[in-house]
């Protein structure tokens, strides 16, 4: 007679990639067990050009919140802001951040902040690489047949991606 080991259940987290901005906030939810990652949600949070920064704001906010509520991620993960020669829009993008990392802080979600450099890196394997390279390895990781479009909602997939090297 043999006897069997139980087998433990495989631990899934649920992971949150945002690509922070104020026109756009690209939104990538993951699955990831042991090595395997598979696709929940991707999508923008889109804001009108034709509101005032602060309602820009707000509509990011209770997007953001719906999203945090319905999907119940369990851990974040952020692109940081890098240096933009355009002062006025790094200033926007900062404060979409930061509307985003309160939430996160007020979810009790921990929250882990990437480069574009270390995203491309842990994507890729090249920390310098071109948005095809990125789009086509998002794809082939959560088999996906078609790319998440815009750009920010791949970029957001690959930023959640990227968490799993926590």
């Amino acid at each position: 007679m043999s006897t069997q080991m139980p087998t433990s259940p495989k631990k899934t987290i649920r992971v949150i990639g945002i690509d922070p901005g104020i026109e756009r906030t690209g939104i990538g939810i993951i699955d990831i067990t042991e090595a395997q990652a598979s696709l929940v949600f991707v999508d923008c949070i889109m804001t009108s050009k034709t509101h005032t920064q602060q309602e820009r704001l707000l509509e990011l906010k209770k997007t953001f919140i719906r999203i945090l509520k319905k999907y119940k991620p369990q851990h974040a993960a952020i692109e940081k802001l890098f240096f933009s020669s355009n002062v006025k829009t790094a200033m926007h993008v900062s404060e979409a951040r930061g509307v985003i990392l309160t939430e996160l802080e007020s979810a009790h979600i921990p929250t882990s902040e990437w480069t574009p450099q270390q995203i491309k890196q842990h994507v890729t394997g090249y920390g310098k690489a071109d948005k095809q390279q990125i789009q086509k390895l998002v794809c082939a990781i959560l088999k996906l047949t078609v790319v998440p479009k815009p750009d920010d909602a791949t970029d957001a997939l690959a930023v959640a991606l990227t968490a799993q090297y926590i």
